[in-house]
Order: C-alpha cells, then sequence, then structure tokens
C-alpha cells in the first residue's frame, strides 16, 4: 500500500513537469498557451451555466415537490414484482440528472438503512455504474454544440437501466439479500 501512497503523491507533480517540459522541447509558448486554454474554459463555462442551473433547479422542485414519492409509491407494485427494492427507485430516477441530488438520496438511504445493508450496498454500487444522462448529454452536446443526438439518449439510458439491474444481482450475489 506504500508504494500507491508514495505514487499518488507524486504523480500530478511529475504530469504537470512532464507537459512543461515537453512544450518547452517543442518550443511551444506555454503561458499564452495556457492562457488561450484558460480563456476558451471559462467561455465554455459561461454558456453551460444556464442549462446546469436549470437541471439543478428541476431535481430539486422533483425531489421537494413529493413527485418522486409519488412515482416510488406508484411503481412500487411493479419493482417489487421485478425483485427491485422500491426504496431504491428514487435514486435511480435522481441519478440520471444530478450526480449531487443523488448523493444526498444515498445518504437518506445510508441513515434510514445503515452503509452495510443490502440497500446501503445496492445503491453504492449503483451509484458507481450509473451515469447522469441528463446532465453529462446537455453539458458536453451543448458545449460543442451537437444538435442531433441520434441513439445516444437510448443507449445511455439501456446502459443505465442494465447497471441499476446488475447492481442489485452483484450484491445479492456477493452479500445475500
Amino acid at each position: 500500500m506504500s508504494v500507491l501512497t508514495y505514487i499518488s503523491a507524486y504523480i500530478i507533480p511529475v504530469t504537470i513537469l512532464f507537459i512543461i517540459l515537453f512544450g518547452c522541447l517543442q518550443k511551444v509558448k506555454l503561458y499564452e498557451t495556457f492562457l488561450a486554454g484558460a480563456r476558451d474554459g471559462l467561455q465554455a463555462v459561461v454558456e453551460i451555466v444556464p442549462t446546469l442551473i436549470g437541471l439543478l433547479l428541476a431535481v430539486e422542485v422533483f425531489r421537494a415537490g413529493g413527485l418522486l414519492d409519488v412515482i416510488t409509491e406508484t411503481v412500487r407494485p411493479l419493482a417489487e414484482f421485478m425483485l427491485f427494492p422500491a426504496e431504491l427507485v428514487p435514486i435511480s430516477i435522481v441519478r440520471l440528472v444530478s450526480s449531487s441530488a443523488a448523493m444526498g438520496l444515498l445518504v437518506d438511504i445510508f441513515r434510514n438503512f445503515g452503509p452495510d445493508s443490502f440497500l446501503g450496498r445496492t445503491a453504492s454500487v449503483m451509484m458507481s455504474c450509473t451515469e447522469t444522462v441528463f446532465y453529462t448529454m446537455s453539458l458536453y452536446f451543448l458545449s460543442v454544440g451537437i444538435r442531433r443526438t441520434r441513439y445516444t439518449l437510448f443507449c445511455a439510458l439501456t446502459a443505465n437501466f442494465v447497471g441499476v439491474g446488475v447492481a442489485v444481482i452483484l450484491v445479492r450475489m456477493v452479500f445475500g439479500g
């Protein structure tokens, strides 16, 4: 373990030093290039902030308004029929839009059921094998100007659905439940 600690302490400074040395060998004007990149990065932030604020606001309204609870109770019979814990429906839905809101739901699951419970473990695995599809698509596609996304949404939602299902199966296989 000490080797990993040693490597992790030096990986970032060594990478930065490598970039600087490589730039010098290529005779790149490092400071001007850095400023141009920082300018482009700030422009991208300015362009995506309204989308980000809209997504975060929608998730909070969705959660605070009680609609998430209504959806959970509506889907509960189907979820239980499919051997999927209905308590994980909210985190499955919210994770599609906001990682931080899903993290808040994960903390709620930990508080109510415990981190070492079946629900806590399954929610943890779900968080690591799913993606914030709508956030990612809106952020990255908007920043590069892609308007027609073709099959991206369908494939991303399918991958998330599979990730959620596999999380339940893996936790059952490894820990029982």
